[in-house]
């Protein structure tokens, strides 16, 4: 057996592992079902309350090399169509819950269990009152905008940023997902939320899978989600990222 890593639980909530070892599985399983093995995935050993049990992952830094399949990797997976958005049960995103249900409306989902989750939780009152106002405002044209311009749903690792992409000498694996079914490209958005993986990853990726023509416009929207997130977990340093994704969210639905 190769060697093992073991996370211990240090979330607070009980379930906490079980649902990342959940996720892990599952992109296992559709990597596995796609014949995909430039990508890879750590292998769950076993799983409690307490602790997760893992593949070890000798990381070293990316090469142009390793990028590139993580590019083509990525592609191949997002190319895998499921039946419907969202996912079989909740999970986290982080330090937070992540709800989830199945829809067969993917802008209605993400409007509803991601934007409207995060605002509904936040403890500032005037803060609160102004995005739900923008966004009930907004959310009939949104909803449209979105399942106009996406195709199906893909299975996403659903909190892509760098921290939770590993290489070793090899390949590159996946770790820490927080997945659900969604439009691929909240996955790519994601990846550029704090640096991005560099143009071998990127012209790797749209090779095989180019990136719709509105890709800007969504890679801000689908990061207001995580902004949201992360005002609600960490404070006021990303208000303003908050706020500077409602108005190009405006911007992308009144400009359509």
């Amino acid at each position: 057996m190769a060697g093992v890593f073991i996370k211990p639980n240090s979330t607070g909530y009980a379930d906490a592992l079980v649902c990342e070892a959940k996720g892990l599985e599952s992109l296992r399983e559709v990597l596995r079902d796609q014949g995909i093995s430039c990508l890879r995935v750590p292998e769950v050993y076993s799983v409690s309350e307490s602790e997760l049990k893992v593949t070890a992952v000798d990381s070293c830094s990316a090469s142009p090399t390793t990028l590139k399949m993580f590019g083509e990797g990525l592609a191949r997976m997002h190319k895998a169509r499921q039946p419907q958005y969202g996912w079989g049960w909740n999970n986290y995103i982080g330090l937070s819950p992540q709800p989830n249900r199945w829809s067969a409306n993917w802008g209605e989902f993400f409007v509803r269990d991601r934007l409207g989750y995060q605002v509904s939780i936040i403890r500032e009152p005037s803060v609160k009152a102004a995005f739900e106002d923008c966004l009930s405002t907004y959310q009939e044209s949104l909803v449209d905008w979105l399942n106009e311009h996406c195709t199906h749903a893909s299975l996403l690792h659903g909190d892509l940023w760098c921290g939770n992409v590993l290489f070793d000498a090899e390949d590159p694996w996946l770790i820490d997902p927080a997945v659900y079914c969604g439009d691929r490209e909240a996955d790519l958005a994601m990846t550029e939320m704090f640096g991005g993986f560099g143009s071998a990853f990127y012209a790797a990726y749209d090779r095989l899978y180019p990136r719709s023509e509105v890709y800007v416009q969504k890679r801000d929207i689908y990061n207001l989600y995580h902004y949201l997130n992360h005002y609600n977990l960490f404070g006021s340093g990303y208000l303003d990222g908050c706020r500077r994704g409602f108005s190009l969210l405006k911007q992308a639905v009144t400009n359509s």
